[in-house]
């Protein structure tokens, strides 16, 4: 193969792994240690946070009628010296926080 071709061929495949690689990077999903991040920043627009879980392990959630695949977590503050507890769900695909509720202190 002459040098024309060869160099032809290395550039192809570059630019298919070049793309595919954009491609792969968009199917990927949000880790759980982001999705505490990002639920963590939308509760500390309220106030500070004293504490927060996540289950790694994805898992469904129906909310009006539609099917999410989302981490549960959740997140411990202190509101006018009084604990308080929410759940919160985010999903998996996009890392919005898609609910979150006050549970029982």
């Amino acid at each position: 193969m002459g040098v024309k071709k060869t160099v032809a061929v290395v550039g192809a495949g570059l630019a298919a792994g070049y793309f595919l690689q954009k491609q792969i990077a968009k199917q990927q999903k949000v880790t759980p240690e982001k999705a505490l991040k990002f639920a963590k920043e939308a509760f500390k627009k309220e106030g500070p946070i004293s504490g927060s879980w996540i289950y790694m392990k994805p898992e469904e959630k129906v909310k009006h009628g539609l099917t999410y695949n989302v981490y549960r977590g959740g997140i411990s503050r202190t509101i006018d010296g009084e604990p308080a507890q929410y759940e919160f769900f985010v999903d998996v695909e996009t890392g919005s926080v898609i609910d979150a509720v006050e549970t029982a202190s």
